[in-house]
């Protein structure tokens, strides 16, 4: 497997590209219509010559499936839908050959409620040792027949579920900040901390090099369990007061699990999906003894405005820096709305809410131009990045999905109010005129989420060896990161230039220009044009357009 022995000095995650793997949507193994371990090998060689450094892979444990499987039912084994834990010990292995590394994703915040501890909790009653490895209460009122507090899940409606004991008669209730088929853990039992630090080395056993930490921020609630101080349940708190959010605990929790990555060769490493109010509430995830990464959801969310980018640039790379972490930077997940349509509304109009969704009419060219010019800015800057699969095929948010096809908790928990996140999540097109794209071995096979018919030009097999198109513009903006010493982790310098005009200078000898004005900008006229957004570039930049330069 890949050790730092093969790599240069600096350590591999600290500029590493991560593509994420949605494992249901990237590649269908076995016909079935759903992605799995097998379909994930079979492109090894794409992502290979995509030329990313790893992969993340969303849950593959298993898993109900209620919420796409972040409820695990048994994180030691692979969902039958994805494959075998030999199948999986298989990819590991072979991705290794291919130089790629590999992230399972894991989820400390809650299991699923068919997991064993919880199907035990209910047998088990109040006041039992079985109860205490998650969050129950007695409800309020008269005959307790009121949620403990005012707590809202994120998928919409009350974060409590009240149960039924095993006499009939109603009973407590239980935390859930997800699905009420999610309930949540109870991180001040020691049964919990030792049974994470266990799923750790049983992966890390099997040559994982790493994870992504769902939920991070989540773990530590208030022990008092009161009620949020607002309706939105984010606002109104200082640093580490909120009562479920991002609370100072945490970093105990993650300074015992730094300790156990650290025990490996190779230089695991962890990512954190850290829900943290400002750069300065992220960076303590990341300091020396802590994790490694943490997405940073300012860049995602920031709009496509020069003054704002900078400033949310600025404020990320010095916050990290401070504690000497690199930044890491992502233009889209499977729980957004893809970038291309986000770039492609007016003002980039869409919502931050609890979910996103997009607003306003499309224009999808604009997304589009906006889209590339946004991903060479990404691959530009010092630190990592994750490329969420499609991204490098230029896929936009599929807004018409049927609604008897939606399948995100969030559609039934809203009331079929929200539409949920299923739009991100429709499976790859690969390769042919019609779905299922080749995505899965048989072309009579229907994805677990239809495929719109247009996406034929945006295949794989249609988009390869096209020097206008989306996938030749990443496969070489990341052969270029990976050879030009510049690029990678490094200093970032501003240039002088334009009020909605980004211009930076990384040494040795680089520079990246993004125009996100409505009129051309002028280039440099002894600097060598490395890559562009879009050609042909002359001796200005058009809008909504990014070029890579050489001195």
């Amino acid at each position: 497997m890949p050790n730092s022995s093969d790599l240069n000095t600096t350590p591999w995650w600290r500029d590493a590209v991560i593509y994420q793997i949605y494992i249901r949507s990237f590649a269908d193994g076995d016909g079935d219509g759903m992605g799995d371990i097998e379909g994930i090998r079979s492109r090894l060689p794409y992502l290979r010559e995509l030329g990313v450094d790893a992969i993340w892979i969303t849950p593959w444990y298993v898993s109900p499936q209620a919420d796409a499987g972040y409820d695990v039912a048994d994180f030691r084994d692979i969902d039958p839908r994805f494959g075998t834990l030999t199948d999986a010990e298989r990819l590991i292995t072979q991705a290794h050959e291919h130089g790629i590394r590999v992230l399972p994703d894991i989820v400390p915040n809650h299991t699923s409620d068919q997991h064993e501890w919880f199907r035990a909790a209910l047998k088990a009653g109040p006041g039992s040792e079985e109860r205490a490895r998650y969050v129950f209460r007695p409800g309020r009122g008269e005959h307790g027949e009121h949620p403990p507090n005012n707590w809202i899940s994120r998928f919409g409606g009350p974060a409590w579920t009240r149960v039924t004991e095993q006499d009939g008669t109603p009973g407590e209730w239980y935390l859930h900040l997800f699905a009420p088929e999610q309930p949540d853990l109870n991180w001040d039992h020691p049964e919990v901390n030792a049974e994470f630090e266990d799923i750790l080395r049983f992966w890390f056993d099997r040559g994982v090099d790493g994870f992504r930490i769902d939920v991070a921020h989540g773990l530590v609630k208030d022990a008092e369990l009161p009620d949020v101080i607002s309706s939105d349940n984010t606002r109104g708190y200082s640093d580490g007061q909120h009562p479920h959010w991002d609370r100072d605990g945490v970093h105990e929790i993650y300074r015992r699990w730094r300790a156990i990555a650290d025990e490996y060769p190779g230089e695991r490493k962890f990512v954190a999906e850290a829900g943290a109010d400002t750069p300065h509430r992220l960076a303590n995830y990341v300091r020396p003894d802590g994790l490694h990464t943490a997405f940073n959801f300012e860049f995602l969310r920031c709009r496509w405005d020069a003054h704002d980018l900078r400033e949310t640039i600025d404020s990320t790379t010095s916050s990290l820096w401070g504690v000497g972490a690199p930044a890491t930077w992502v233009l889209s997940n499977h729980d957004v709305v893809r970038h291309v349509s986000r770039y492609g509304r007016p003002q980039h109009s869409w919502a931050a809410g609890e979910n996103y969704r997009a607003e306003g009419p499309l224009d999808l060219s604009l997304g589009t131009r906006r889209a590339r010019a946004a991903a060479l800015l990404m691959l530009a800057l010092p630190g990592g990045a994750y490329v969420y699969q499609g991204e490098e095929l230029g896929l936009a948010e599929v807004e018409d999905i049927p609604e008897r096809f939606l399948q995100d908790p969030i559609w039934e928990r809203t009331g079929h109010t929200e539409r949920g996140r299923d739009g991100c999540r429709v499976p790859l097109p690969w390769s042919g005129r019609r779905p299922p794209f080749g995505f899965s071995p048989s072309e009579e096979a229907e994805p677990w989420l239809p495929q719109p018919e247009g996406w034929s030009d945006y295949t794989v097999e249609n988009q390869q060896g096209r020097s206008d198109s989306m996938l030749e513009l990443y496969r070489e903006a990341l052969r270029i990161r990976r050879e030009h010493p510049a690029l990678g982790e490094g200093d970032l310098a501003w240039n002088d230039s334009p009020r909605e005009v980004l211009s930076f200078s990384r040494t040795p000898g680089f520079h990246c220009v993004v125009n996100l004005s409505a009129e051309p900008c002028e280039l440099p006229e002894h600097q060598r044009v490395l890559l562009s957004s879009d050609e042909p570039i002359g001796s200005s930049l058009p809008p909504d357009t990014a070029v890579w330069l050489a001195d």
